[in-house]
């Protein structure tokens, strides 16, 4: 706990230093998103020094070099760092409520990054490909998670039919992402667990024509072919 303590003292100073001294790179969105992996280099590298914390990556061949649809897993904080750096132009979906933090949120608006509503309904998915659409003519990778929400490590919640009829709106491949960052970033609390992250980038999912194919096939290559879950 001493260690992991000490990484998040390493995060809010790391954090507001970067933003503080790179405050100019939020004028044009190359300089942000470089100020960013920069940013999740830094804290990745901090968490192996201080919490031995590593990671490695399966399925490197996979990553997209130009516009496409991330879904990924989500248990941690862990996941948007190492996908900023892994990914050539990330931008995340977002909820609307972290559009509320200083310095965090200046980044995300620079680098294009899409917030939502996530209460508003129909108006929601409206929203949300219609900015999609406008990062994807800039060549920007789409990071969602189709689970809505944070899981813990096993849990496996409903697949949401909204990432189905983004996928099938937008037209480009979808790039399922799957990890155990749970099992080492531990939510809630500061709590770091020693060990080694395997996150991997699965083979695209071309087809979503059919969306209960389409979510079945996505949640297999991020769960295994356990129990179907989705609705």
């Amino acid at each position: 706990m001493i260690r992991s303590s000490l990484f998040v003292v390493f995060l809010f100073v790391f954090s507001f230093i970067v933003g503080a001294l790179t405050f100019p790179a939020l004028l044009k969105r190359e300089w942000s998103i470089a100020v960013s992996k920069f940013w999740a280099s830094g804290l990745l590298g901090a968490l192996k020094v201080l919490c031995s914390v590593d990671d490695v990556v399966v399925g490197r061949e996979n990553i997209p070099k130009g516009a496409a649809l991330i879904a990924a897993k989500h248990q941690s904080m862990w996941e948007t760092l190492k996908l900023t750096v892994l990914l050539p132009r990330p931008s995340f979906v977002l909820k609307k409520e972290l559009k509320h933090w200083p310095i965090f949120s200046w980044y995300c608006r620079a680098n294009g990054f899409i917030f939502i509503d996530r209460d508003a309904g129909a108006k929601t998915l409206r929203d949300m490909t219609a900015q999609s659409k406008a990062r994807l003519l800039e060549g920007a990778q789409i990071v969602i998670f189709p689970e809505g929400t944070r899981s813990l490590p096993g849990q496996r919640l409903p697949y949401q039919p909204g990432v189905a009829a983004l996928a099938k709106t937008l037209g480009v491949p979808t790039i399922p992402v799957s990890h155990n960052s749970g099992e080492h970033w531990v939510q809630p609390g500061p709590e770091k667990l020693p060990g080694t992250i395997t996150i991997q980038i699965h083979p695209a999912i071309d087809d979503a024509s059919n969306r209960r194919a389409y979510l079945k096939a996505v949640e297999t290559a991020i769960e295994g072919p356990d129990e179907e879950v989705v609705a």
